[in-house]
């Protein structure tokens, strides 16, 4: 099928959210709820869905077994034949964890790397004990002055670690969250929505995810610092883990989890909410997933920015401070320890230094990452289909 049959095809076809485990149902109605969605995202142009498709047919795995979808097509005023269409939101069984990983893993990326020069400026915002140079006004002055006076790449120191740590740790927290977003609503609620359901899935998705992301936030985080001593990454990782071994990439770990699990769950509710009043119907609606990840993240954001502080305060073991309280030669452990600590520095304002910036990083960070998420589940799901009637009208 040529480009352009492909985008009409779709935008006549849509995909509809149909609640269930597995897709090997016969018959049934054809899906008629999709041409406004692929109304919206015709505006991409030829040229990103022909990308699209060539990253898609490389990286989605052929799975052995997988369950054989039915598809109907109406084609004018024809009937509908033997097959139902696909669901993005129900995937073939077998195919949707590899599906969800791989979206995921590209959600991640895409996400960390788009918005890395504003988390490098949230890390400096968060400095308890900043040094003169390092003391900014708002978001934008600490932007402009990091680059005019440290260099037009220095935002972006780090980004690679990021992005290494990003591609598999979203891959296992969009993958388990949906897996036990399923499990869960069918116990829980069955054939609908529930709300502890993703909440619950949220938080062990969680578990996840930080472990595998924590080392990188660590050197991450070690990079973006004022007067950073660290020549690369490689210099950073040798250093840390020459001078204080290797559990210092996990002493953050515990207060991660302390502050991402709170974080996870108010995001999954509040975006599978918002997703309830603004896309009902569950189609690919690239708008919602927009607006309902960018009011997850800021809400979930600032909730748990004093957390936030604490991870900052024990990933950069910032020297400035220990100093300060009179620990010097010593480490910040512990999450009670980095409480104490940013207290006696600033008192309860302290706990909410940097929310602004942190608020500014997760709207459209979380915007990107679900919007993104959505749409690579959608054109992988979209692809596979392509390709089973493919065969099947070649064995007629």
């Amino acid at each position: 099928m040529i480009l352009k049959d492909w985008v009409l095809q779709m935008e006549a076809d849509g995909f509809v959210r149909r609640r269930r485990m597995t897709a090997d149902t016969s018959g049934g109605d054809a899906a008629v709820a999709g041409a406004s969605a692929g109304a919206e995202i015709h505006w991409l142009g030829g040229r990103f869905w022909g990308v699209s498709e060539s990253l898609v047919g490389t990286l989605t795995p052929r799975i052995a077994g997988e369950t054989e979808l039915h598809v109907g097509h109406f084609y004018g005023s024809q009937e509908a034949s033997d097959l139902a269409e696909p669901d993005y939101e129900g995937l073939p069984q077998g195919a949707s964890t590899s599906t969800h990983m791989l979206a995921g893993a590209v959600a991640g990326i895409m996400e960390h790397c788009l918005m890395f020069p504003i988390d490098c400026v949230k890390t400096r915002m968060q400095s308890l004990q900043p040094e003169p140079a390092a003391r900014y006004r708002n978001v934008m002055d600490a932007l402009w002055r990091i680059v005019r006076t440290e260099g037009i790449w220095r935002p972006i120191r780090g980004l690679n670690v990021t992005a290494v740590g990003a591609g598999p740790a979203h891959a296992l927290y969009f993958a388990c969250y949906e897996r036990l977003k399923k499990v869960l609503s069918d116990i829980i609620h069955p054939g609908a929505n529930s709300h502890l359901a993703n909440g619950a899935a949220g938080c062990v998705a969680t578990l996840l995810h930080d472990a595998a992301m924590n080392p990188a936030e660590v050197v991450k985080q070690r990079m973006q610092m004022y007067n950073s001593p660290y020549r690369s990454v490689l210099d950073c990782i040798r250093c840390v883990w020459q001078q204080e071994g290797a559990l210092a990439f996990y002493r953050s770990y515990t207060t991660q989890l302390t502050m991402n699990v709170p974080f996870q769950a108010l995001h999954f509710m509040t975006y599978e909410y918002l997703q309830e009043l603004l896309n009902p119907q569950r189609q690919y609606n690239p708008s919602s997933h927009m607006v309902s990840g960018a009011l997850a993240g800021a809400i979930a954001a600032a909730a748990t920015t004093p957390l936030d502080v604490c991870k900052t305060l024990l990933n950069t073991q910032e020297s400035l401070a220990i100093d300060s309280v009179s620990q010097s030669g010593r480490h910040i452990t512990g999450l009670g320890h980095a409480f104490r600590t940013v207290y006696r520095l600033g008192g309860l304002p302290a706990y909410f230094k940097g929310v602004q910036a942190r608020v500014i990083y997760q709207m459209p960070s979380t915007a990107i990452s679900w919007s993104v998420y959505e749409f690579f589940k959608y054109v992988i799901t979209k692809h596979q289909h392509e390709k089973r009637r493919i065969v099947r009208d070649g064995e007629k």
